[in-house]
């Protein structure tokens, strides 16, 4: 057994995946890449056209918190979509969304404290948490009940494993599920009756196709909340995102950023802050994707995969594959290799009972979407 192996550390399967895929592109292969969750278009043009406009410029280290401008921005952001106040001082500039777990794990707990997280979920959640020394719970959710964690699931788990935070996002990776205002509320009130920290991963918000998303900052101070540029701006390679802290934490963060991060990158923070006026643009991609996700569900069901539950938000469909295999590892990396057709193993997101499930992505163009379609319609017919 490897080091890696008695940790709990597992690879990333969809980077696995990613890698392949491209070596099978240099070789001439054409792919259709469904694997990862990273949006087909790139950021808005006045995006760009503002860091063209600062690359000449001197880009230095910017405040631990981030850029003025920037932090102002997102205040403004939760007034006028999530009608909350939000001090710019309780708002911190990071590098993507990971650089906010990692100061959220640090900041809130200490070494060792037991953290829960949903299963099926991010990958990079576990692997982080046992990375960094935290202790883990896995509170599982199931797809009979649209894979949506409820309060009284946190209570039971709580009471076989007592656990000092609850990592969770909505909508989510790789089900889709969102949570409107009730059941986040449900699960705020759990966490605060337990003494649970709440970390409110937020970063697939905006994506949520039946309506505006429900933040934890509407119905408490108390939670961690982090987002993220990377989803709903396109901007996943600039490594951007933010995080909004409780008062009691804020100057704990801001310590940790100075001595692990400094600051996140400057011209992404340039390229942020003209991000979040560009709606409009993030609502046209959102519509596109909206059309992937009516057409991937349509089409993953004809070939005969179970998908009951096509999600409410993020742009993923995670789909059961009892009716071709019950090893998804072997079936995604057969798949791509037969088909061209890259896809997410779902043991990423589950490591007991995801071996029956692929996540793919339909953050892509509608053409990738379709041509992924015909092509595993003639891979299952072919005998996979």
């Amino acid at each position: 057994m490897t080091d890696n192996a008695a940790n709990g550390l597992m690879p990333f399967l969809a980077m696995d995946i990613l890698k392949r895929s491209k070596e099978m592109e240099t070789q001439g292969r054409s792919i259709c890449h469904l694997e990862l969750g990273e949006p087909g278009q790139p950021p808005a043009p006045r995006v760009i056209e503002a860091v063209a406009r600062a690359l000449p410029e001197p880009q230095g280290y910017t405040n631990a918190k981030g850029l003025t401008e920037l932090r102002e921005g997102l205040s403004r952001y939760y007034a006028t979509q999530h009608a909350v106040e939000v001090d710019p001082d309780l708002i911190l500039a990071t590098m993507g969304s990971s650089a906010g777990f990692i100061l959220a794990f640090h900041a809130a707990f200490r070494p060792g404290a037991r953290i829960a997280v949903t299963r099926p979920g991010y990958p990079a959640y576990v692997n982080t948490l046992l990375g960094l020394g935290f202790g883990l719970v896995e509170v599982p959710v199931g797809a009979a009940d649209g894979w949506r964690l409820t309060g009284a699931d946190i209570a039971a788990a709580h009471a076989k494993k007592p656990f000092d935070g609850l990592l969770f996002a909505s909508p989510a990776n790789p089900t889709g599920t969102a949570m409107d205002r009730a059941g986040l509320a449900d699960i705020i009130s759990t966490c605060a009756r337990l003494n649970i920290r709440l970390i409110s991963d937020e970063i697939y918000h905006g994506l949520d196709y039946r309506g505006p998303s429900v933040s934890a900052l509407e119905l408490t101070r108390d939670a961690i909340v982090i987002n993220s540029f990377s989803k709903y701006y396109c901007m996943t390679g600039w490594r951007i995102g933010w995080m909004v802290v409780p008062e009691d934490l804020v100057r704990r963060a801001e310590i940790l950023q100075q001595n692990l991060f400094i600051s996140a990158p400057t011209l992404s923070q340039i390229g942020a802050t003209v991000a979040l006026g560009e709606r409009e643009y993030a609502e046209e991609q959102k519509a596109g994707y909206a059309v992937n996700r009516k057409i991937l569900a349509e089409g993953l069901r004809d070939i005969g995969f179970d998908l009951p539950f096509a999600g409410e938000g993020a742009f993923y469909a995670y789909a059961g594959i009892s009716r071709f295999a019950n090893d998804c590892l072997q079936f995604c990396e057969t798949m791509l290799e037969q088909a061209g057709v890259a896809a997410t193993p779902g043991l990423d997101f589950d490591r007991k009972d995801g071996a029956g499930f692929v996540r793919f992505s339909y953050a892509g163009t509608r053409a990738s979407v379709e041509e992924a379609l015909e092509r595993m319609q003639k891979f299952v017919r072919a005998g996979g």
